[in-house]
């Protein structure tokens, strides 16, 4: 995939990825950074980044518990190491930082 369109498919990924946090109902604060960056702040205190990385073609989630690379295939974006789907992951990774059961759902 180009880099362009790479670009264009992760940004439109990322805008889905606010709004279903925004919608999940987790006490949590999100500030769009430039370059393709979200950084999540939950009223704990604790920080979660999503971002795009164009060179591996991926977006990136850093989390309390770890950091996860998914890479768009078939439709979907999935985790490299798990095949776990992004918002699958993403509701796992809230709830467990949010310390309250959470599910991000893409609308």
């Amino acid at each position: 995939m180009e880099e362009s369109a790479f670009n264009a498919l992760a940004e439109a990924e990322l805008a889905r990825i606010e709004a279903a946090l925004e919608a999940c109902g987790a006490e949590l604060d999100i500030e769009t950074m430039p370059g393709g960056v979200l950084e999540i702040e939950f009223e704990n205190g604790s920080k979660m980044v999503i971002n795009r990385h164009s060179a591996a073609r991926e977006i990136w989630v850093a989390a309390k518990s770890g950091g996860f690379h998914c890479r768009h295939d078939a439709g979907r974006w999935v985790a490299t190491r798990s095949g776990t789907e992004l918002y699958e992951l993403l509701s796992q990774l809230v709830s467990q930082q949010s310390g309250s059961p959470v599910e991000v759902t893409a609308g």
